[in-house]
This record gives structure tokens, sequence and C-alpha cells, in this order.
């Protein structure tokens, strides 16, 4: 997605120690002993330098009881919360060949579940990889974590490193709602996105199963996903979906075709003299609307009088929206 923007909360070297500077004998720093080489999680081999200023007062500032140890793959098993469920094949292969030529770069992390069994946190890619490769035992950084935990790192992993779909990025945002009892102004603070992107990424699990399909495949960007979400028929929506793959449509080509859509007014068989009035400048009133508040509007004119239908898909939504509207009045006004 082309609108991704970054700077996440912590980020992840605030989640996984550094390594130590060279000729270190593996004592603790600020509570974590660590050994191994630097380097990405996709096995590119990096030149070994003395560790800044600021790579060690990252490592002083770690997660407090974390340490480095090499542990047997076959003593870990998955994130249950992992919220990534693509993983891409030939990038796998690609990562499996690195880590047999040059070893791997940077460790996984986990936490010790019972006695010398782990669970993993970060890095299911480079564990799948090292498992392909051969490797009986893996670096890791073994910390703590508590359950509610989970799904937030393995979240903030695959953000930073851009590799959830869109799709598994709206549940990941839609099931840390759920666990943490958050708004969306809440959630946006915890893991350093927007709150305009977060509740335009959930927008996304409205669309129909086949739409929703297409877009975790990869064949529509969310750009067009969040276009198809303006039509109010799951037909329409999938139609215009086969459209956008079988002529290779932008994402500026279906925003028009929606507008086109919507213009054509109700169906046939309705009478003429009920149908509203709609005059072009009421639509570009509309799409203003909606992306003022983040969500879909509608601007209904009748021959003297209409009304604004403004949708939201939660409480948490709602209330955000009244707060828009009416300042702090709005605060708590569901609980009334």
């Amino acid at each position: 997605m082309t609108e991704r923007r970054g700077g996440l909360g912590r980020g992840i070297a605030a989640l996984i120690p550094s390594a130590p500077p060279a000729g270190a004998d593996g004592a603790a720093l600020g509570g974590v002993t660590s050994g191994v080489r630097g380097g990405d999680a996709y096995g590119t081999p990096e030149q070994s330098s003395p560790v800044s200023r600021e790579t060690e007062e990252t490592v002083e500032g770690s997660v407090a009881g974390a340490v480095y140890k090499e542990i047997p793959i076959a003593s870990i098993t998955p994130n249950p919360k992992q919220p990534r469920q693509v993983f891409d094949e030939e990038a796998l292969n690609e990562l499996e060949h690195s880590i047999r030529e040059f070893g791997l770069m940077q460790p996984i992390v986990v936490r010790e579940i019972e006695n010398d069994q782990y669970e993993l946190i970060m890095g299911e890619r480079r564990w799948r990889a090292s498992q392909l490769a051969g490797l009986e035992e893996i670096p890791a950084i073994v910390r703590e974590t508590k359950d509610d935990a989970l799904l937030r790192d393995a979240l903030l992993e695959n953000i930073h490193r851009v590799q959830l779909n869109p799709l598994e990025e709206a549940a990941a945002y839609q099931q840390l709602l759920d666990e943490f009892g958050v708004t969306h102004d809440e959630l946006a603070d915890r893991i350093g996105r927007s709150r305009p992107v977060i509740t335009n990424t959930i927008r996304l699990l409205r669309l129909p199963l086949e739409v929703q399909r297409r877009v975790a495949v990869g064949v529509l960007s969310a750009g067009h996903a969040r276009a198809l979400l303006s039509l109010d028929d799951v037909g329409h929506q999938e139609d215009l979906a086969k459209r956008i793959v079988a002529e290779g449509l932008s994402v500026r080509a279906t925003e028009e075709q929606v507008t086109l859509k919507k213009s054509e007014g109700p169906a046939k068989e309705k009478s003429a003299a009920k149908k509203p009035i709609q005059a072009p400048g009421f639509d570009r009133l509309a799409d203003r609307l909606a992306n003022h508040f983040d969500t879909k509007v509608k601007v209904n004119r009748g021959t003297r009088k209409g009304k604004i239908v403004i949708e939201y898909g939660s409480v948490d939504d709602l209330e955000r929206i009244a707060e828009m509207i009416l300042g702090q009045e709005a605060r708590g006004i569901s609980e009334e």
C-alpha cells in the first residue's frame, strides 16, 4: 500500500536487543545478553562495525529480562496470534538459500512457555526458512511476554516490514480493538499509526468475501477496495471488482466508475415521481463529508427538504463522529 507511513511508537529496535560491540564476552547489557551478528530479517549480511552510542543506548533501553540463546528449532511453536497468514514461497526459498550461505543474521524472538519449550513472538519467516535450510538450532532472544502482547508485537513487526496484506492488517486491527477494549484513537496511539489509517483499513472487512479474496491475493489493492466500499450494492461491488482485474483499471479509474454507478439513480421499476432530486454538486458535497468524517456519507435531496446520512461501524466509531460534530460534549454519549 503506497499510503503506508512509518513511525511506529517504540519501533522494533526497542523490542529486540541489539548485538554488543565486537569482542564483548556476552555479559548482560541492561539485562540483555546477546552475541549474534547484525543484519536484517531477510538474511542479508551486514558488515561488522563498532556499535555506536545510539545502539548502546538502544540496548540499555531494551526489554528487561531478555537473553540470547541458541535453542533447538523443534522446541519452538508458532505464534497462535500471528496476523500474517500468507508467506511467499519464492521469498522463503531465497531466505533459505541466504541462511545456508551466510547463516541467520538476526535472531528470532520467543518466549518460554514451559521447560525448554518456546513460542514465537517475532520472526516466523526466519524460523520457517531455517527449518527448510536444515538447521537444528536457531539463535533467539528469549524474553517475557504476556498473552495480550503477542498479537501486538507480531503486528508491529509485520507493519514495520510491510509484510501483511490489507485484509490481514484489518483483521489484526479489529482483534486488537476487541482484545484491548480501546477506541480507534487509543489504538492509534499504542501502535504508532494514524487513526484514519486504522479506521479505513478496518472498513475493508465490510467487503463481500469474493472481493476480500481478491484483495488478500493482491489482485486488488487497498485503494481499489476502499473505492468499492462507496457502492451500497454487494453485487455492484463484485461486478466492478471483476472489471478491475479484467481491464486493469487504476484506482482513479475505479473511483470514476463508482461515481458513474452512483449517479445512475434508483432502479427503473421505481416511479420517476418518487426519485430524489440529486444535483451534481451534492455528490461532491457527500464526498467531502465522507473524507472529513472518514466514513460513508449520503446527501439525499427531496422536493423541498432532504437528509444527510452518516454511517458508523461501531459504538466507538459513533462516539468519534459525534465528538467531531459536538466537541467534548459528545464524550461518553453512548453510555447515557
